[in-house]
């Protein structure tokens, strides 16, 4: 629960208030009718992940992919029979050619192709997904397991014009400066350094300074590095001036930062199954959003948002749309209001709520 700074914890938190209004929810109890649990590809999940094997309840997949995280839980011994357990004894050689490069896990695209979830799918009462490509995933893995897919969430926020105004002016911000937004972990999967070099050549001369001269795009990076290798390739494509980077931020500081943006980039390839929350807030508060073209994102209608291909068209895809989203206020308006219509109808917590109530009712006594 907050103050983990996740956006499962965020999640959590929401949806248990949504729950609450239907009954009695405790958090952590030593009996229950039914247990929730809520599990990510992260070792903050790990005493989660244990109890959610012990005591079997419906657990919720925020990722899909667990394999770094237990890549992060596991001595070698234990690794390579936990990937023998799902996929075979014939990928035994495998498993151990994947445990000595590890290192480079959070960018190599095998890592991503075994999510490593059958223990948790087959003990299960029940797995709740977001999206349709986790759904496969799990079925792939527990053919007899039972799934649900349901919406991830979206609360309401409400951030006052003039906060915004004075949040950007502490940025040195115009007011008619177009400011795209990158939020969360900066990991490899996220194309941070594709994203820089697409804005970089878009509206940056060689000297890091624009050519069209001012106001000119803005890119706001808010969040923390996963990876030094990574941080360290980025260094030099930061030093723009026309390039803000922020810490992670506090829950209050984010919202301002979210609303302060015109437009976000939500990247994910190799992707782990995952429907970001902050996609879901930001197209909400009907700001477009530049996500990659997956599965994971096949329920959001084409028309309200913007699908960047993965591949090598990505970063001629990204440059071309950052330009035409900064030069045509119409349809920014136009994929904001479509995306906020859609977050309204179909992820509003009351809604959701419901339908984890419903299920887990399922399996009360």
């Amino acid at each position: 629960m907050p103050p983990a700074p996740t956006g499962v914890a965020d999640y959590a938190a929401a949806l248990l208030d949504g729950l609450r209004r239907h009954g009695r929810v405790d958090l952590d109890p030593s009996r229950c009718d039914v247990a929730l649990y809520h599990l990510g590809n992260n070792h903050l999940h790990a005493g989660i992940y244990r109890r959610a094997l012990e005591r079997p309840g419906v657990a919720i997949l925020h990722d899909a992919v667990l394999h770094h995280y237990l890549l992060g839980q596991l001595d070698e011994h234990s690794y390579i029979d936990e990937f023998v357990y799902n996929y075979g004894e014939w990928n035994r050689d495998l498993a151990r050619d994947l445990w000595r490069d590890r290192r480079s896990s959070s960018a190599d695209y095998r890592y991503y192709q075994y999510p490593m979830l059958r223990r948790i799918a087959e003990r299960s009462l029940a797995v709740v997904v977001h999206n349709p490509a986790a759904a496969a995933m799990v079925q792939h893995h527990a053919p007899k397991a039972r799934i649900v897919e349901i919406p991830h969430l979206f609360v309401p926020e409400v951030v006052p014009t003039h906060s915004i105004l004075k949040y950007r002016e502490g940025l040195a911000l115009a007011p008619d400066t177009f400011v795209f937004g990158v939020f969360g972990y900066l990991r490899e999967s996220k194309r941070l350094l594709q994203i820089l070099e697409a804005f970089t050549e878009s509206f940056c001369g060689a000297d890091l300074q624009f050519c069209a001269g001012p106001p000119g795009p803005a890119l706001l990076i808010a969040g923390e590095f996963t990876s030094s290798d990574l941080s360290r390739a980025a260094e030099p494509l930061l030093q723009s001036p026309h390039i803000l980077r922020l810490p992670h931020l506090p829950p209050p500081d984010f919202l301002l930062a979210t609303a302060a943006v015109d437009a976000c980039i939500n990247l994910r390839y190799p992707s782990a199954g995952e429907t970001s929350g902050i996609v879901i807030r930001l197209m909400a508060a009907g700001k477009p959003v530049l996500l990659t073209d997956s599965a994971e994102c096949s329920r959001f209608p084409a028309d309200a948002c913007i699908r960047i291909p993965p591949g090598p068209g990505e970063r001629e895809s990204l440059r071309q749309h950052m330009t035409l989203l900064s030069s045509m206020s119409d349809v920014v308006r136009a994929i904001g209001h479509r995306g906020a219509s859609h977050i309204h109808t179909h992820h509003r917590v009351e809604a959701v709520s419901k339908q984890f109530w419903d299920l887990l009712c399922e399996f009360c006594i």
